[in-house]
């Protein structure tokens, strides 16, 4: 068994290649022994989101707070809010993030395929983000 204590790691910041606005990437984990399990804390601030990209083999999202969006290509924005999870397949080319004016923080999970987790893309657009999109 391993306990690993809340803010015995520091914070790390959402690099800019991978997200646009500000995100913070909080106690990140991964499997030992052979497993390909890792994830992370993330928040993402208001209008904040991923590029879009893609997992080897999916990726579970966990909300815990706040109010997000999500979008899988060909698909609609989708909100998202705490308690809600979110699969996305093995290769499924994807985006998460917050709303346009409210922070979002979820718990991602994701397996690693020869040691890679994500396959990053091209960033999403503010068309793509659609502020003005309807809540669902």
């Amino acid at each position: 068994m391993e306990i690993r204590r809340n803010g015995s790691q520091p914070s790390a910041k959402g690099p800019e290649a991978y997200f646009t606005g500000t995100v913070r990437i909080d106690a990140p984990f991964s499997g030992s022994g052979g497993a390909r399990v890792g994830g992370a804390t993330v928040t993402f601030e208001p209008g904040a989101r991923t590029a879009w990209h893609t997992h080897p083999f999916g990726q579970t999202l966990i909300v815990v707070s706040g109010l997000g969006r999500v979008q899988r290509e060909g698909g609609p924005v989708e909100t998202i809010r705490p308690g809600d999870i979110v699969w996305f397949a093995p290769a499924e080319k994807h985006w998460h993030g917050a709303a346009p004016d409210c922070a979002m923080t979820h718990i991602a999970i994701a397996e690693a395929l020869d040691g890679k987790v994500v396959e990053w893309m091209e960033k999403v657009t503010d068309e793509q983000y659609g502020a003005d999109a309807a809540v669902r």
